[in-house]
């Protein structure tokens, strides 16, 4: 058999790159599916958290204002037998 031509070899190797370029093209795609996916997941964790953070400060403003160090002091907190 005779070594293939440089014509032959060259559409051999075009072959190979259009292949090859399919391949990534079709990668590509699935990556970017896969970083939308992931930036709605994200919106709606920062969502989540938005919202969690809100009910927080709500339940903070509900709570009773803490009494004064000084009060503490003076108050006895136990009593000895």
């Amino acid at each position: 058999m005779s070594a293939p031509s440089p014509i032959d070899q060259i559409a051999e190797r075009v072959e190979r790159l259009l292949v090859r370029h399919e391949e990534m093209r079709r990668t590509n795609a699935l990556l970017v599916q896969q970083v939308d996916a992931l930036t709605r997941e994200r919106d709606a964790l920062r969502a989540r958290l938005t919202t969690a953070r809100t009910r927080i400060d709500a339940m903070l403003e509900r709570l009773p204002p803490e009494p004064a160090p000084d009060a503490d002091a003076s108050t006895p907190t136990s009593a000895a037998p």
